[in-house]
């Protein structure tokens, strides 16, 4: 089920947009959700504990603005697909520095709106085969085999790859669980670190070595999990 949020402080605007996204639905090749929100700080509430796949933001509202609303969502969720729908043009610079994926001027046009949710829909259908991480240097994307390890640092992650290059991501360590999931061969295995199964060359209870030779702790209570997690995945069918 995918999740798409309309969130504008106008309400004529609002439902206008809602129709318009309810009509494309009817064509979405797989089910979609519609939530309707109408300030910015309700849609960081919704997004702090959320990570819907696609965000239309106006950006014209008061208080907080979509552009500074959208740079606070970036801060902890590079997934999300955001398209921006305002009055004016004066921001469209500016919508890259949060990876925007669009960028309309009202009245929306329908064909245009069409257009771009297609565009998403099939980014986000896609099977993910890298990440998406948002360094001092902007967003870059990195394939999942080339990690062997992320290290939570000093309220930032560092991702080591395996031919011995690093790179600093900004946001928890917390965030990028989310998205390295067992299915795609990671292990949380220290509240500090979260390992590419595959990149493992040995291990103990209390103990891990990746094929770079770097040690890394087991968490207490942990070294049979890892274990079991690691057989199964690297002798799957």
């Amino acid at each position: 089920m995918f999740e798409i949020i309309i969130c504008d402080d106008d309400s004529a605007c609002l439902e206008q947009t809602n129709q318009l996204v309810n009509d494309w639905i009817e064509t979405a090749s797989v089910p979609v959700t519609v939530k309707t929100i109408d300030n910015g700080d309700m849609l960081l509430n919704y997004c702090n504990k959320y990570n819907p796949d696609m965000i239309l933001l106006d950006i014209m509202m008061p208080l907080l603005n979509g552009m500074d609303a959208a740079r606070e969502i970036r801060e902890h969720n590079l997934t999300s697909k955001i398209i921006f729908l305002t009055s004016s043009p004066e921001f469209a610079i500016e919508s890259y520095d949060v990876d925007a994926s669009g960028y309309l001027l009202k009245p929306v046009d329908r064909d245009k709106l069409y257009k771009l949710l297609n565009k998403c829909l099939s980014e986000i259908s896609r099977p993910a085969d890298s990440i998406t991480i948002h360094s001092a240097f902007g967003y870059q994307n990195i394939y999942l085999h080339n990690i062997e390890y992320l290290e939570a640092q000093n309220k930032k992650v560092i991702i080591f790859l395996s031919n011995g290059d690093k790179t600093e991501a900004i946001g928890a360590l917390s965030y990028y669980e989310k998205s390295l999931t067992l299915e795609k061969g990671f292990f949380k295995c220290h509240r500090s670190y979260i390992v590419y199964i595959p990149a493992v060359d040995h291990f103990s209870g209390t103990e891990l070595v990746t094929k770079s030779g770097t040690r890394i702790p087991i968490a207490r209570g942990l070294g049979r999990t890892f274990q079991d997690t690691y057989f199964s995945y690297m002798f799957r069918e």
